[in-house]
């Protein structure tokens, strides 16, 4: 395998941190795999082999994101080394596509880690706080952007600079038992974000719609996907909506009704 420029490595690198600001900001869409594997390859020189490991890369993240505080595997930065290691090698995004994911599976724990780290700068604004400084707060909370950004662009870069080697090495050295259960928690994890956020949400005015999503994908998983349900779940909301407009429109001519009657007999 070729080595890549490394003025693309830089500019990658940089790109990796830039999108996952934006994935915790204003999300204007620059941290989705499609997005960065398809930059990805427009500055290597083949978009194609971008948009086919970023496609189905972003097939993996449909349905999974970060509920609760979840935390799920890191496709963004495992798109970006995936497509470039297909690119290079010439193999197809099909190679891209079998590095990819075990990338962004191993960078599950660097995001556990970020999250972690971002704590201390937390702490350190709380302190500034209770003193009134605060610029202390603003500085502390800018520095927050520290972890998140660097335990992304360090693994690209280290990645994109040294090569496949370093993620042959990484998968060679780390025994199968624990990639398994790296897998099988990251499956986990978004289940307890989405327990977390249903005990917040009013849960017994809807359930029945709960169950009326769970039962489609229960039962009839050939027949429907997420974005089935997705749409099923739009027309429900969509239906309860003109009902509670219905409702609201009748009660109110209801009203206007009595309140002439009150005119008539006074």
């Amino acid at each position: 395998m070729n080595s890549i420029p490394i003025l693309i490595v830089v500019l990658l690198t940089l790109y990796v941190g830039f999108a996952q600001l934006d994935q915790i900001s204003v999300q204007l869409g620059f941290y989705s795999p499609l997005f960065a594997a398809t930059v990805t390859g427009l500055l290597m020189g083949d978009v194609g082999m971008g948009l086919k490991v970023g496609a189905t890369m972003q097939l993996m993240t449909l349905g999974v994101a970060t509920y609760g505080g979840a935390t799920v595997p890191d496709f963004l930065s495992g798109s970006i080394m995936g497509t470039a290691f297909a690119i290079m090698s010439g193999q197809g995004d099909e190679y891209g596509i079998a590095l990819a994911v075990p990338i962004g599976l191993l960078l599950t724990q660097l995001d556990v880690f970020g999250r972690m780290a971002n704590v201390i700068f937390q702490h350190r604004a709380e302190r500034c706080a209770e003193r009134g400084d605060d610029r202390g707060v603003e500085i502390s909370n800018i520095l927050g952007i520290l972890p998140w950004t660097l335990t992304r662009m360090i693994p690209v870069f280290v990645g994109l600079f040294f090569g496949e080697a370093v993620v042959t090495a990484i998968n060679q050295y780390i025994p199968a038992w624990l990639m398994s259960g790296l897998k099988y928690a990251g499956g986990l994890l978004p289940a307890m974000g989405i327990a977390l956020l249903m005990r917040y949400l009013p849960m017994k005015k809807f359930f029945a719609y709960y169950i009326i999503g769970f039962a489609l994908m229960a039962y009839l998983p050939s027949q429907f996907t997420i974005l089935g349900v997705s749409l099923v779940g739009v027309a429900l909301a969509a239906i309860y909506m003109s009902n509670s407009e219905s409702k609201g429109a009748a009660a109110a001519a209801v009203g206007a009704a009595d309140d002439m009657e009150v005119e008539i007999d006074e």
